[in-house]
């Protein structure tokens, strides 16, 4: 499955990471890679608890990439 995710550097340096489909679902790490790393962890837990309630699961995105000439 894939899911979108948001990574912002905040004041201390630290990525934070997040998944807009997932609410709640946030991590961070030292480094861009730790946090993609830190928040693929927590979307794998965050849909395993989802499954283990019989909570409905969010669609995996599917995505386009265009590019125009300006």
């Amino acid at each position: 499955m894939r899911y979108r995710i948001l990574i912002e550097q905040d004041e201390d340096r630290v990525f934070v990471a997040e998944c807009p489909s997932l609410p709640g679902c946030i991590s961070q790490g030292k480094t861009r890679k730790e946090a993609i790393n830190n928040i693929q962890d927590a979307i794998e837990g965050y849909l395993e608890s989802l499954k283990k309630h019989a909570e409905p699961i969010p669609l995996s995105i599917q995505e386009e990439i265009v590019e125009v000439a300006i």
